[in-house]
């Protein structure tokens, strides 16, 4: 599929992304409200992807964000620096001695098991990147200058605050002024949407996005809430959603937004917080994709498992231009990352490679 990459040879950044890049701190097997320990990482919906991308991939990447000035944001820049992504284009805000100018977000998440599902606890209110705007970041700099193939943002950064909104439509729409392939992951959360006008504002927002954007990625959820659609014009049809509903849905998003490229979504159903059925589907090139299905894929943390499918999808279009391929990197590499803790892939190109070609589990020495 030809997608207009721009040349290797004439951009700085095989991929750079938008958003917040949080502290998660993590109670391992136990839970938030009774931990006396908690192992930190870093991690953030749109960072996570180009973190796939560097770290997995061996990409050139690197996060445009802002933190605040002292020890948890040096900390933030030490655990980035870890996964090979280029903190040059990070914002350093001056902040007081207690947060009160601006702060750094902290995502406490224990990971379920069984029964009991995984859990997220933000505090992420007034941090440094929420407060940015697009005078913060020299955007004609970034991509007209440096140059940068494809960017990547999303829907969780965009209802961070009003000023985040009217940063990611700037950055997009300059990105795509200098030939960047643009990305998107809805990634639709009611909670940080409340408090800047619901679901209203998160269609305004995003529905003005998805006019600039090149690849589309969500969930049913993401499509309906984010873009107004409906299944059917019948709520209870997301529950039960099968194959057939979602390529209806994707035709449906194509026919309104016909500058996109590509969409995907992963398909998943819980069986258990340890135990889901994992796969994908795709549009290109006027068809739909099937992924290979997952059936009973064991899982250790799931978060970040969608933002490592976008990063296997992505490389797969930056290397191979093949939507069949990329879907299949995306959905080994998604369900790799979620047999590790953290929010990003501890795999390597190899192992995801392997288990596109059907590796098994047996210990290798």
């Amino acid at each position: 599929m030809d997608l207009h990459l721009k040349e290797s040879c004439e951009c700085k950044y095989d991929a750079v992304s938008l958003g917040e890049v949080m502290l998660r701190l993590d109670p391992g097997e136990g839970r938030i409200r009774t931990a006396r320990s908690f192992r930190v990482w870093e991690g953030g919906g749109e960072y996570n992807v180009i973190r796939g991308l560097s770290k997995c991939f061996g990409l050139d990447t690197a996060a445009i964000s802002a933190f605040a000035k002292n020890e948890v944001g040096m900390l933030l820049e030490d655990l980035i620096c870890q996964g090979k992504v280029d903190t040059s284009l990070i914002k350093w805000a001056d902040t007081d001695g207690i947060g009160r100018v601006c702060r750094n977000g902290l995502n406490f998440t224990e990971r379920g098991f069984g029964i009991r599902g995984a859990l997220g606890c933000s505090d992420r209110a007034n941090t440094a990147i929420s407060k940015a705007t697009s005078a913060d970041f020299d955007f004609e700099y970034i991509f007209g200058k440096l140059g940068v193939r494809w960017f990547h943002t999303g829907g969780i950064y965009a209802a961070l605050s009003e000023k985040s909104c009217e940063t990611v439509v700037d950055a997009i729409k300059i990105a795509k002024k200098y030939g960047t392939i643009v990305s998107y992951d809805l990634n639709y959360r009611p909670s940080m949407w409340s408090a800047i006008g619901g679901i209203e504002k998160a269609q305004e927002v995003n529905k003005e996005v998805a006019k600039y954007v090149d690849v589309m990625i969500g969930n049913e959820e993401d499509f309906t809430a984010c873009l107004g659609f409906d299944v059917d014009g019948n709520d209870n049809e997301l529950k039960k959603l099968n194959l057939e509903g979602y390529e209806r849905m994707i035709n449906n998003v194509v026919e309104k937004y016909p500058n996109l490229k590509m969409v995907a979504t992963t398909l998943r159903e819980v069986k258990t917080a340890t135990v889901n059925d994992w796969g994908a589907i795709c549009w290109a090139e006027g068809r739909i994709y099937n992924s290979k299905r997952y059936e009973n894929l064991e899982i250790l943390d799931r978060v970040g498992g969608g933002d490592s499918f976008a990063s296997g999808l992505i490389y797969g279009m930056l290397t191979t231009g093949d939507p069949e391929t990329a879907l299949e990197l995306g959905v080994a590499h998604g369900a790799l990352a979620m047999t590790t803790p953290g929010d990003t892939s501890m795999a390597n190109r190899k192992e995801v490679e392997a288990v596109m070609r059907g590796a098994g589990a047996r210990v290798k020495r």
